[in-house]
């Protein structure tokens, strides 16, 4: 008697090739980019550590004592301007990676994805690892861990547009939101795990809260190398389709050039011949990107998404061990449940946009409720460890759904926009430009947190709110397309069931 084929292995096979491949590319990217997001966390778990309350720790015995209040924090940070020292800190690292980001794109377009990933990777583990070194070997110069820090954010500037373009070559427009919401939880799962990983050192060790994680990127960056497919082509499987006829019909507003009178052209990367593909294989030029419809607007709102999103990853476990009194590493580990709800929020965005094909509405309803949640949050969220759970994921979700939103389907709909004509080189530069423009509010709010802090957290989230109703104003022309599309259609499908009535 045969027997029959095995459960597992007809799982196996009811997967074609292609599906296996993209699998497996969405999971090494996904792998990546964790480790990038892992090794940036670790300074905003240290912070608290290298300025405490020394009145409440105990004192070595035999240590020579010359300042009770400052005998156990790291100088230079144990004077008074410290919160203004970690905003120089924070902007070195975001201010060298809000300007790389613009020439990244470009070398992305340019070199092979594989080995800029893997050099990036690399350096990235040398310069995290080398402000840990800092405690080994008792450095106390500002200048040094800034000077780390600018060299850090230029290298990781290598992660971003090269994982989206990687990911853009290899899935279509189908389900893409969905797909790069699920994706991109990377975003916060790398920022969970580098704050744990930095919470188990830091009150002993600090400086192995930045070597593991150093060695961490390090190690996926040889993997990268060894493993990484940049294209469906090179392992022969089949390209996905960006533009297809059957999405015709309900193009998203944001996305359509109604000044462009070639839309007839079937953009299909599946159907282009061999001549069309080769007229477009030259990298796309910064202006030219600049000029896809929707740029614009989600790069400037992006901008104001990050300033507050990345205010809370450089600074919310401080705030958190400020005002409510939590020791380093209880701060550190409760900041992880915003990242749990910016994982939560950045799937939500996804489905919800693939539903109704509104990246823009989307993005601008979550905007505009996360201002009012942070203002509940700075002034209930602390009365009970209930609420403060409840909160931390609530407002996760709302701050950085719309920021991955953005960054990832919203960024590969527009570098594989039809009016590209199939260009499928302008997708790192794309992703480029609005991430580096949002890098610039990633470095404007850790710097003004540093800075207003000083008089009042109240300030801080004021500053945060306001952010979020400009990145709504940004959204305001993209979201009235979207809703005028929708109506349009909605009237061409009541006229044609009147037709069939009649």
């Amino acid at each position: 008697m045969k027997s029959c084929l095995a459960p597992g292995i007809r799982v196996i096979t009811s997967f074609s090739r292609d599906s296996w491949y993209r699998g497996f590319i969405l999971f090494l990217t996904f792998i990546f980019y964790t480790a990038y997001h892992l090794s940036r966390k670790p300074i905003s778990i240290v912070k608290s550590e290298l300025h405490r309350n020394c009145s409440n720790v105990i004192r070595p015995a035999g240590l020579n004592i010359t300042n009770n209040d400052t005998w156990c924090e790291w100088q230079p940070f144990d004077q008074d301007n410290y919160q203004t020292l970690f905003g120089v800190l924070d902007n070195c690292f975001l201010v060298a990676y809000a300007i790389g980001m613009f020439f990244s794109g470009i070398f992305g377009e340019r070199l092979p994805l594989r080995y800029y990933l893997s050099a990036g990777m690399l350096m990235s583990g040398l310069f995290t690892s080398l402000f840990g070194l800092g405690f080994y070997w008792n450095i106390h110069a500002l200048w040094y861990y800034a000077f780390v820090q600018v060299m850090n954010g230029l290298v990781q500037t290598t992660g971003w547009p090269a994982v989206v373009a990687c990911v853009g070559n290899w899935f279509g427009k189908g389900k893409r939101g969905f797909i790069m919401g699920v994706w991109n939880s990377h975003t916060s799962v790398g920022n969970i795990l580098g704050s744990l990983i930095a919470g188990v050192f830091v009150s002993s060790q600090w400086g192995l809260s930045f070597i593991v994680p150093g060695i961490i990127i390090a190690s996926t960056g040889i993997i990268c190398f060894f493993f990484l497919v940049e294209k469906p082509e090179d392992v022969n499987c089949s390209p996905p389709q960006h533009h297809g006829n059957q999405e015709k019909g309900k193009m998203e507003p944001r996305l359509q050039n109604s000044s462009d009178g070639d839309q007839t052209i079937n953009t299909t990367i599946s159907t282009e011949t061999l001549e069309a593909t080769e007229d477009h294989t030259e990298a796309i030029s910064f202006l030219g990107a600049l000029r896809i419809p929707g740029v614009v607007e989600f790069s400037l709102c992006l901008l104001f998404a990050k300033l507050v999103s990345y205010t809370f990853l450089y600074w919310l476990p401080l705030y958190i061990s400020n005002v409510a009194h939590f020791e380093a590493k209880q701060a550190g580990d409760l900041s992880t449940l915003f990242d749990v709800g910016g994982i939560l929020g950045g799937i939500l965005a996804g489905l919800v946009s693939d539903y109704t094909g509104g990246r823009a509405t989307t993005c601008c309803v979550m905007l505009v409720i996360a201002a009012p949640m942070l203002f509940l949050y700075n002034h209930f969220g602390q009365r009970s460890f209930g609420t403060t759970v409840g909160m931390l994921l609530f407002c996760g979700a709302l701050v950085n759904g719309p920021y991955a939103l953005i960054t990832t389907a919203v960024s590969a709909d527009l570098g594989t926009h039809e009016s590209l004509r199939g260009n499928s080189r302008a997708l790192s530069t794309v992703t480029a430009i609005i991430d580096g423009t949002g890098s610039i509010g990633a470095a404007l709010g850790p710097l003004l947190a540093g800075v207003i802090s000083s008089t009042s957290w109240n300030n801080v989230f004021y500053m945060l709110i306001s952010a979020d109703v400009l990145a709504c104003l940004f959204l305001s022309r993209l979201v009235y397309k979207e809703a005028h599309g929708w109506c349009g259609r909605g009237s061409r499908a009541r006229g044609f069931q009147e037709l069939l009535n009649d």
